[in-house]
Parts: structure tokens; C-alpha cells; sequence
């Protein structure tokens, strides 16, 4: 590598620890990975990834290989003069950006930075926050001068978990600076491992910008498609099959109704929004969207329960089965998953659930969102059978599963991912996709 820079990545998530080992593979430096969770690290050096982001193989070799190391203690820092801050940057209860994660680690950078350190974050943040936000608390911690003794930049994070396909490296990846030798660094480290080409934005808060309107995009497309469901729904009409014949032509965009939740779609545009107002606009289009979004997990709820009560089924004899918790398919990912709505709302209704996802550590599904998962096998017989998330474990066994679950018995079979073939339910099933 020509940059010859000493690299620490900060938060070893579905982000950071991806990015880390890519960066070790092709180093001639080690690269550091810190995490403030001792258990994560100790998972990390025994090499496994319970995210499964990252092959273990390619885990086990980079350790081996002595190419990248991992450690709890922040002062480690102190020995790098390239660092990546890639921590979560969720929204609160009431749905306002929660900087929380990168103060602290801004503050946890700043204890350990040296002279001379860039400083480059890759977290999904509103425009400006990387400059006005996290450079202060940089200043403050390490006693140091932005511009004079550190120096800060901006690279927007666009992973995608569980896939596979669109990895780090295969992704352009977004650089920005706080000045025009700043930016040449951030972009040298990067390039040595993006092979899809590195773009320069102009600036930091371009950069920034950037990042939330690639979400707030896909948000308001599937917002569209989402209304589009619901009214095709009243009209009696199988969306999918729309879609599928308006697919026919070739500018016509394939997007798909559903559950909008994870870290980036359902999350980035309160970000815009929650800016904009600081600026006085008030955004309308983006809101808008967000709710019809927001508001699909108590729809479906809903929409299942007049189905089971127009078909004659008693609610309150058997549990109501979701099956998967996740916010995507084959992902143990659970941050802001909107099937909890779902639950939430069918609870509201005296409704009974049970929930299986063979994804998920039941231990963190508990501690989330206080939900006791079961395995497939030890699930009650159902007459209501919600398929919420498409795991390939679902799909492979398609309606035998739900046979399993509700047997011969007349019941009400929900489809939010379109995976399953209507021509083959059961004769007395009521189907119902988005």
C-alpha cells in the first residue's frame, strides 16, 4: 500500500469489521480493530463473527497471518495515525438522530488521538454533523487543533448485510476531506482496497448528504409501493402481480412492498429531516413516506385479523405464528426490526404470538425487545401463520412448513416477502400477500 498508514477501525459491527479485514488483507501494516465490548473482541480472536459478514476463513488466516489484531483497550489507539470510526447511529424513541454512540466514541478517539492522525468517519449522520458535531469533542478530548494537529474526513458506509455479492470492495466508495491533502490520504487508504473506483466528493457535508438521500430514496419508493398495496388490496387485487406485468417495461423501477426496518432505510431520512427543520423547512414528501412505512406492521396486523374473523376463526383459541424476526432475510441483524409492530399490534388485539427465527440468538431477542423466541419444532399448532421474513430456511420448505403449523385445519396464511406460491395452499388456507 502506498499510504503506508498505521489503521485502526473503531466499532466492529456489520460495518467496521468487514471494512477492518478487507484493509488487513491488503496491508502491509496491521490493522487494529477496537470495540468497547470485550465479548466481541474475544469472539473476534477466537475468529468467529456471529454477524457472519465475514468468512471465517478469511477471519482465522488474517489473524493467523498476524495482519490484524483486536482489542478492548482504546489507548491502543494511540499507536495508529489512520482511523475509522464506524459505529451505529440509531434514532430514539421519538424518532430524532441518536449521536450518542459516535460522541462517545469521538470522546474515546480523541483521549487516545496522536499529532499528526486523520480522523475518518463512515457512520450515517445529517450533514454537518462530522464537522460540527464530532470534531469539537475530538478538539476538547485530545487537547489538539482540527486542521493543525488531526485531520478529519468523511466515507459513507454502504454495506448491505447478508449480501454477498455487493461487498466493500466491490462498492464505489464515497471520499471526502476537510481539505484537498486530507482528501488524497482518505483516498489512497481506500483505494488500496476498492476495486470499483473511489469518487471525490467536494466536501465533507456533500459526502454526508449523499449518504442519507441513497436511503431516503429506496425509503419513498417502497412507500410508494406500499400505499400501492394497500389499495390494491381493497380493490381485490394481487399487487405482485402488478408489479410483475408493469415490470414489463424497461424503465419501470423494481421495487417491492414490505416491512421497512435495519439501520439505514427506515433510519437515514429522519437524519435529512431531523436537519432540514434546524434550517426551517419543514419536509413533507420524505415524511410522508416514513409514515406510511412506519405504519405498515400495524396494517398487516390488522389486515390478518379481520381476514381470521371473516373466515370464521376464533383469534383467542390459538397463538398467532411469525415466522422471523429479523429486519431482512438470512441476516441475524435485529436492529430496527419492524416485525416487532406486529407483534406489538396483534398484543394490543388480546392476541396471542410466537415468534421463531433459526437467525437470532434468542438471548439478544430478549434483551431487545423482551420477546421469548421458539424453535420451529417446539411451536404450538396455529391457525394464523404470518411468513415476516424470507430466510432461505422458510423458503426451502415453503408450504410444507406452514402445513406443519396449521395442518388440515382451516386457517389464515400471511406472505409479507411473495414467497410462496399461492396455486399450492391448502384448500381451506385464507392467503394473503403484500
Amino acid at each position: 500500500m502506498s499510504h503506508g498508514k498505521k489503521i485502526a477501525v473503531v466499532g466492529l459491527g456489520y460495518v467496521g469489521l468487514p471494512l477492518a479485514v478487507a484493509l488487513a488483507r491488503k496491508s502491509k501494516l496491521p490493522v487494529l480493530g477496537v470495540d468497547i465490548k470485550k465479548a466481541r473482541i474475544d469472539e473476534l480472536n477466537s475468529g468467529h463473527d456471529a454477524t457472519e459478514e465475514v468468512q471465517e476463513s478469511l477471519l482465522k488466516d488474517a489473524l493467523k497471518e498476524k495482519k490484524i489484531s483486536f482489542s478492548a483497550d482504546p489507548q491502543d489507539l494511540k499507536k495508529s495515525d489512520f482511523i475509522i470510526v464506524a459505529v451505529p447511529t440509531p434514532v430514539d424513541s421519538v424518532r430524532r438522530p441518536d449521536l450518542s454512540p459516535l460522541i462517545a466514541a469521538s470522546r474515546t478517539v480523541g483521549k487516545n488521538l496522536s499529532r499528526g492522525t486523520v480522523v475518518v468517519f463512515e457512520s450515517t449522520v445529517y450533514p454537518g454533523a462530522t464537522e460540527e458535531d464530532c470534531v469539537p469533542v475530538l478538539e476538547k478530548e485530545s487537547g489538539l487543533k482540527c486542521g493543525v494537529d488531526f485531520f478529519v474526513g468523511y466515507s459513507p458506509e454502504r454495506m448491505n448485510p447478508g449480501d454477498k455479492e455487493h461487498t466493500v470492495e466491490k462498492i464505489v466508495k464515497v471520499v471526502s476531506g476537510m481539505n484537498a491533502a486530507t482528501l488524497e490520504i482518505v483516498a489512497s487508504v481506500y483505494a488500496s482496497i476498492v476495486e470499483a473506483g473511489i469518487y471525490k466528493a467536494p466536501s465533507i457535508r456533500v459526502a454526508e448528504a449523499a449518504k442519507v438521500i441513497e436511503n431516503t430514496q429506496r425509503d419513498l419508493n417502497i412507500a410508494l409501493m406500499n400505499e400501492l398495496a394497500i389499495i390494491f388490496d381493497r380493490m381485490g387485487i394481487d399487487t405482485l402481480e402488478v408489479l410483475k406485468a408493469a415490470g414489463t417495461k424497461w424503465n419501470f423501477l423494481p421495487f417491492r412492498p414490505g416491512l421497512v426496518g435495519g439501520h439505514c432505510i427506515g433510519v437515514d431520512p429522519y437524519y435529512l429531516t431531523f436537519q432540514a427543520e434546524k434550517y426551517g423547512y419543514h419536509p413533507q414528501v420524505i415524511l410522508a413516506g416514513r409514515k406510511i412505512n412506519d405504519g405498515m406492521g400495524a396494517y398487516v396486523a390488522q389486515r390478518v385479523i379481520k381476514s381470521a374473523l371473516t373466515a370464521g376463526i376464533d383469534i383467542t383459541k390459538s397463538p398467532v405464528t411469525i415466522l422471523g424476526l429479523t429486519f431482512k432475510e438470512d441476516v441475524s441483524d435485529l436492529r430496527n426490526t419492524r416485525v416487532v409492530d406486529i407483534a406489538e399490534e396483534l398484543k394490543s388485539f388480546g392476541v396471542r404470538i410466537q415468534i421463531a427465527d433459526p437467525k437470532v440468538d434468542p438471548a439478544e431477542a430478549h434483551e431487545e425487545y423482551g420477546i421469548d423466541l421458539k424453535s420451529l419444532d417446539k411451536l404450538e399448532p396455529s391457525s394464523i401463520v404470518i411468513l415476516a421474513v424470507g430466510h432461505r430456511a422458510y423458503k426451502s420448505e415453503g408450504w410444507a412448513l406452514i402445513r406443519k403449523l396449521t395442518g388440515d385445519a382451516p386457517s389464515v396464511v400471511a406472505d409479507l416477502k411473495g414467497v410462496l406460491n399461492p396455486s399450492e395452499k391448502p384448500a381451506k388456507a385464507v392467503f394473503w400477500r403484500l
